[in-house]
C-alpha cells in the first residue's frame, strides 16, 4: 500500500459553490471539489491554490483551513491511501473553465443544497458541510471578505 497527499479547496463566490464535473471515458462520471498532488518541495496551501487555479482556471483566496479526509482507492499495480487536505477559499467572480487535460467538462458555482446533492463522494459532502458552517460563521460575524483572513 502507498501514502498519497492531495489539497484542495471548497470555493465560495457570494454563497455558491464551485463544483467541477469530470467525465474520465465515461467511467469516472460525477461533480467533485478541485484538489490535487502536493508536488516535491510544495506546502498545503500552494498546492489547494494551484490545483483550483489548474482545474478550474479560479484564482481564489484560502480563507481558512477546513480539515482532512481520507479514503482508499486500488490502482492495476498498487492500493493507495489518500489523505485530502481541504480549504475554505473565496473567488472574486462567477468565472471558471474546466481544465479539459484532466477531463473535467463543466464547471459552475451552485448554491449549498444543490452542490451538496450534486458531489459524487460521501466524503467530499462532509467537508463542504464543514466548510459551508465556517463560512456562515464568518458572513454572521460580518467577517467574510474581511483582509483579516487573507
Amino acid at each position: 500500500m502507498s501514502e498519497a497527499t492531495s489539497c484542495g479547496g471548497v470555493v465560495i463566490f457570494r454563497g455558491k459553490i464551485l463544483l467541477l464535473y469530470k467525465n474520465y471515458r465515461n467511467k469516472y462520471e460525477g461533480w467533485v471539489l478541485p484538489k490535487g498532488t502536493v508536488e516535491e518541495g510544495e506546502e498545503h496551501v500552494q498546492t489547494a491554490l494551484r490545483e483550483v487555479k489548474e482545474e478550474s482556471g479560479v484564482a481564489a483566496k484560502i480563507i481558512k483551513y477546513v480539515g482532512k479526509t481520507n479514503y482508499t482507492f486500488s490502482t492495476a499495480y498498487d492500493t493507495i491511501n489518500k489523505d485530502v487536505h481541504w480549504y475554505l477559499m473565496m473567488a472574486d467572480s462567477y468565472y471558471s473553465k474546466p481544465q479539459k487535460e484532466e477531463y473535467f467538462c463543466d464547471s459552475g458555482y451552485y448554491k449549498y443544497h444543490e452542490a451538496y446533492h450534486l458531489l459524487k463522494f460521501p466524503n467530499e459532502k462532509q467537508i463542504l458541510e464543514q466548510a459551508y458552517g465556517e463560512y456562515q460563521a464568518l458572513r454572521s460575524a460580518n467577517l467574510w471578505g474581511s483582509k483579516k483572513y487573507f
